[in-house]
């Protein structure tokens, strides 16, 4: 008897998984997420300890600016984008130097990377998430004098206020280049130049082709995030201002 039961139960399961199965209905309903739609309770208190405590991280308050910075305020240079250099090559500079004895000559970010800007009072860790909310980090690329000459031509082409430091370009009244100066020198055919910027910008972002031939690549494994949030806890006050690094004559 029990192993006519057992072949029936053979037979079924066989049968069962080689039949064909279709759905003969299908129906869905959208639920909308409003305040009307009630909290659950113990979700809410297990996220609750979490949600404080990342809050208070990103309230912390790590410096004062007494003036609001946003990178639309002027076309070549903007006190906002003059500062994420700046503090690009004051923060990364020790590092660099430390694992290679060399120096950053000069730093470049990219306009579209900045991605808010900085309102007058304090400034926050929230302040360098948003104006810094993606995962990029810090590279040193060295390029070659053409290398070099290239990164310019090509701020000279885009005359937009892409932030950089350690570079100061002048053009004419008509647009072309007038004259650019690293570290307050000519470019010297005898060296090669340390470029900090972001591994987004090392594979080609914004088109700045000139660092896919790169005499060498230092990975810092910081993230430009964490570098300003660095550079904000240093600094008291952040006063930064719209300089000559990048102007164009008058007629």
């Amino acid at each position: 008897m029990k192993s006519v039961l057992f072949f029936a139960t053979i037979l079924l399961f066989v049968s069962c998984k080689d039949a064909k199965v279709e759905p003969v209905k299908i129906s869905g309903q959208q639920i909308n997420i409003n305040p009307e739609i009630e909290k659950n309770d113990s979700i809410e208190n297990f996220i609750k300890p979490y949600r404080d405590k990342i809050e208070a991280e990103m309230n912390e308050v790590l410096a004062f600016t007494p003036e609001s910075m946003f990178k639309t305020d002027t076309d070549l240079n903007t006190a906002i984008g003059n500062m994420m250099a700046d503090a690009v090559i004051e923060i990364g500079d020790p590092i660099f130097h430390e694992r290679t004895n060399k120096n950053i000559d000069l730093a470049l970010l990219n306009f579209g990377g900045i991605r808010s800007g900085i309102n007058a009072g304090d400034i926050t860790t929230r302040t360098a998430f948003n104006i810094m909310p993606f995962e990029n980090e810090v590279v040193v690329v060295e390029l070659s004098p053409d290398q070099t000459k290239k990164l310019i031509d090509y701020l000279v082409s885009a005359k937009i206020a892409h932030p950089f430091s350690g570079l100061k370009i002048e053009l004419n009244s008509d647009g072309n280049l007038q004259s650019a100066l690293v570290n307050n020198e000519q470019i010297r055919n005898d060296r090669n130049y340390f470029v900090a910027t972001s591994d987004y910008l090392l594979k080609g972002g914004d088109n700045m082709t000139f660092f896919e031939n790169a005499e060498s690549v230092e990975y810092l494994n910081y993230k430009l995030r964490n570098l300003f949030i660095d550079y904000f806890k240093v600094h008291d006050t952040i006063a930064p201002i719209q300089d000559k690094r990048f102007t164009q004559r008058k007629n």
